[in-house]
């Protein structure tokens, strides 16, 4: 099967079933580390000892949608929930520039309190007042004219993940009222727009086969997006998958590696999902080729309210605390965080 990752690392492509032979041997150790060691040496080759940081500012755990997997979904009781206020969302970026960010991601549920002109706000201040630094949405599903607002108001890139390119899976995992047409729909009015965007999916959530993310990698290679971003699905109190088992790490990492082979110069980060299953978790997405840590900049007032997923780590330090911690850890296996945008390489701005 080595000669499969070979293909996949001139090529950048496989049929559906050769992916989905790997991925049902992701536990091969031998075949694990020598892909690991592929993908990890591709990203050296492509980014250097690089390993960007995008602070990451969850201002709202309310949301309107059920997704059955998602811990602040809207019928999900247990969930306490908050919002931020426009003045603090641009504080906490304004503090994470002090400590040396230059990437922010604003992420939400899809909360119907927040109006478009409101992003925009927040998104046009954040521009004014650090113009060096790139401004990140994650918000869900808007009409296309919505994203172009977010885009004219200086807007950089989008996260919006796909979750699963199969249909009759991704109505397992989501209620009638929400599809895929939809959110393939949205991913493509981003592209189109302009924005650096990013496609993503959770490893191990209910139903998910091995055929299903090989789905998702020939979606992914069709769709060319400019991050990736994958994590172990986890399962959150509150939820009807409360009771399901935790996807694994090792094929988190091996499905990581396999999209860095597929997708070289796409941004993927080590997740705060993967830490949270393995307290080594992020070094190894690293190891298996991601790129990109998230840190926190949430106030620690609010970031165990933001709980997509039972147990998730970092939510009482303190962003300063994070950012001391996180570069000593990506010392610590050679690496150096990087102070800067951190753009997909060839994106420029439409003007």
């Amino acid at each position: 099967m080595r000669s499969l990752i070979d293909e996949l690392r001139t090529e950048h492509i496989l049929k559906q079933e050769e992916f989905s032979v790997l991925i049902e041997n992701y536990n091969d150790v031998d075949l694990s580390e020598y892909v690991f060691s592929m993908a990890s040496g591709l990203r050296d080759d492509i980014f250097g000892e690089k390993i960007y940081v995008r602070g990451l500012i969850e201002f709202s755990n309310y949301c309107r949608n059920n997704c059955y997997y998602c811990g602040i979904r809207a019928g999900n009781l247990q969930a306490d929930r908050y919002r931020l206020t426009q003045q603090e969302i641009l504080e906490c970026a304004l503090e994470g520039y002090e400590l040396g960010y230059r990437s922010f991601v604003l992420q939400s549920g899809e909360d119907p309190c927040f109006s478009d002109d409101d992003i925009c706000w927040i998104v046009s201040s954040i521009r004014e007042n650090l113009p060096d630094c790139a401004v990140t949405l994650s918000i869900g599903e808007k009409s296309r004219s919505a994203y172009q607002s977010y885009f004219d108001a200086g807007a950089d890139r989008y996260l919006l993940r796909h979750e699963t390119a199969r249909s009759e899976h991704y109505r397992k995992l989501h209620p009638e009222e929400l599809t895929l047409d939809n959110r393939i729909r949205c991913l493509y009015d981003l592209k189109e727009i302009g924005y650096q965007v990013g496609c993503g999916f959770m490893v191990g959530s209910p139903y998910q086969t091995a055929d299903c993310l090989a789905e998702d990698l020939l979606f992914i290679h069709a769709f060319e997006p400019h991050m990736v971003g994958i994590g172990p699905f986890i399962p959150s109190a509150g939820t009807p998958f409360a009771d399901r088992a935790a996807g694994s790490v090792e094929l988190t990492l091996f499905m990581i590696a396999l999209i860095r082979l597929m997708l070289p110069h796409a941004n993927i980060p080590a997740t705060t999902a993967l830490g949270t299953l393995d307290p080594m978790g992020r070094e190894k997405g690293i190891r298996a080729g991601a790129n990109v840590l998230m840190p926190n900049l949430s106030p620690v007032s609010v970031r165990k309210k933001y709980s997509l997923y039972d147990n998730k780590i970092c939510t009482g330090d303190e962003s300063a605390q994070c950012r001391s911690c996180l570069e000593r850890r990506v010392m610590a296996i050679g690496h150096t965080l990087a102070v800067d945008r951190g753009d997909a390489p060839g994106w420029s701005r439409k003007l």
